[in-house]
């Protein structure tokens, strides 16, 4: 039995009594890195001298204090768009090949204050556009379920890592789903907080108002553990908001008597396999064992979040990446004779195709004479698109539907048909447009592919999404079954 087979707070207890040292957990780590990770090319940056380094400094704290916070020296990943001082950081692109930070994200920053140990960064699709980790700069992140499918996306290398056992958690960041369609496509859970629940200072931007840092873990305890040690106002982000930070793990009762339930049409219609679907009913089946009720709803604009969410987080990418011009960091060619033609050869050899399609995308929604018929056009159904969440929240605790209408698809499958790759993320969307917080817990299996259940809840209010997965995950046993590498 692996260190990892058990739960942070089970880890805990072993540290506080002695049983186990912060050195062990770490090797643990580094050793099924060693014996896995070539198959599945999670990582693309290990920081294993300075972590077993700090895992002997904190062995030594270990001996002389009782008071230990509870995510004391477990070893974690982190996506590699988010910056760590002194430890190379790309956003899986060329561009930023040899990136070496002079600054913590605060997330990080948060993480060290809970002592936690970096193992090392994940790989992920470049600049976090992508939903299955091959538009990566480097390599292709594998899924440790089936090696010929793909993990998800953006945050693939996050969540694969996880679901192999090479970390106990990770840092992902979702966009428009890449924490919970790859925690859907991995059999893990991964949660999409609030907008402004957890600082972006220090995430490299894709589309800034859709953004957001969140956890990928074994169980949905310890997602709460993890939220709880990076939420809060942070006053180097202005977009972090200023709201209590409550005990997430006070939350996880396993009790659902009387929540009401909502589940939208229109995330079970067309598109979405039988399995998925059967999945989803099964699931709410079970919570009615436990006390709760549900009843069909509609989101009546959920059909149009897909093309709102291109245009505007292409318009946000293209304003964002523009600062990556070969002038003051990352690479630069060597071809060009004069400014403008280094500005063009640099981004022409830095950027991946996906990264390209998206700025220009996003130029042409912004340039003169098309930012009405476009950009402006899509905030405006943003806005219907997040009243459809608030109707619905007035009567009903939480909405739930699948994470992802499929299982992961085969590596290579969707590759030319960019289409087709952003439809994957059409459940997984809305959330985002609306800022409001969704959780992906395991709830099946189809053809021995693990299956995602979307939990849905009000702003601010992690806290009942996380019982009711907690009460979900409490009566199942989908989130014990592991992938045999």
């Amino acid at each position: 039995m692996s260190l990892f087979d058990h739960k942070v707070s089970e880890l805990h207890s072993l540290l506080h009594k002695k049983e186990i040292s912060v050195s062990d957990l770490v090797d643990e780590s580094f050793k099924r890195i060693t014996a896995v990770d070539e198959k599945v090319q999670a990582f693309l940056t290990l920081n294993e001298e300075n972590a077993r380094g700090y895992a002997k400094q904190l062995d030594e704290a270990l001996g002389n204090s009782d008071e230990l916070g509870l995510l004391f020296g477990m070893p974690i990943g982190v996506k590699d768009n988010i910056v760590t001082k002194g430890l190379r950081t790309t956003a899986a692109s060329k561009i930023l090949e040899n990136f070496d930070p002079i600054y913590d994200a605060t997330a990080v920053q948060k993480l060290q204050m809970a002592q936690t140990v970096t193992v090392g960064k994940l790989n992920m699709d470049e600049f976090a556009m992508g939903s299955s980790n091959e538009n990566s700069g480097f390599k292709a992140t594998k899924n440790p379920w089936d090696l010929e499918r793909v993990p998800g996306g953006s945050s693939g290398g996050s969540a694969a890592a996880v679901a192999a056992g090479e970390v106990l958690f990770s840092l992902g960041s979702d966009t428009g789903g890449s924490i919970r369609q790859p925690a859907a496509f991995c059999g893990v859970v991964g949660l999409k907080p609030t907008y402004g629940r957890v600082s972006r200072f220090g995430l490299i931007a894709f589309a800034s108002s859709l953004d957001q840092i969140g956890p990928l873990t074994r169980t949905v305890e310890d997602n709460a553990y993890l939220l709880q040690a990076i939420s809060g106002v942070d006053p180097m982000d202005a977009t972090s908001a200023n709201v209590d930070v409550p005990n997430y793990v006070s939350a996880l009762t396993g009790d659902v008597k009387g929540l009401k339930i909502a589940v939208p049409k229109e995330y079970l219609g067309e598109g979405v396999t039988e399995e998925v679907r059967q999945s989803v009913l099964d699931a709410l089946k079970v919570l009615e064992g436990l006390g709760a009720t549900w009843e069909e709803v509609s989101l009546p604009h959920s059909k149009y979040a897909l093309a709102t969410y291109y245009l505007l987080s292409s318009s946000e990418a293209s304003a964002n990446l523009a600062r990556f011009d070969g002038v003051r960091y990352g690479y630069r060619t060597d071809n060009a004779e004069n400014l403008i033609e280094m500005y063009k050869q640099t981004r022409s050899e830095g950027f991946g195709d996906e990264v390209k399609r998206r700025i220009m995308l996003g130029t042409f929604a912004l340039s003169s004479g098309y930012y009405d018929a476009y950009y402006k056009k899509a905030q405006k159904v943003r806005t219907l698109i997040k009243k459809d969440f608030e109707d619905v929240f007035e009567k009903y605790d939480v909405i739930i539907g699948p994470t992802t209408p499929t299982p992961a698809f085969k590596i290579g499958e969707n590759m030319d048909d960019p289409l087709t790759m952003y439809a994957n993320d059409i459940l997984t969307i809305p959330v985002n447009l609306a800022g409001v917080p969704g959780i992906s817990v395991p709830c099946g299996f189809s053809n021995g592919l693990p299956l995602g259940l979307q939990i849905i809840g009000k702003h601010f209010d992690e806290s009942t999404i996380y019982r009711v997965a907690d009460a979900f995950e409490k009566a199942t046993d989908h989130h014990k079954q592991k992938p045999q590498l």
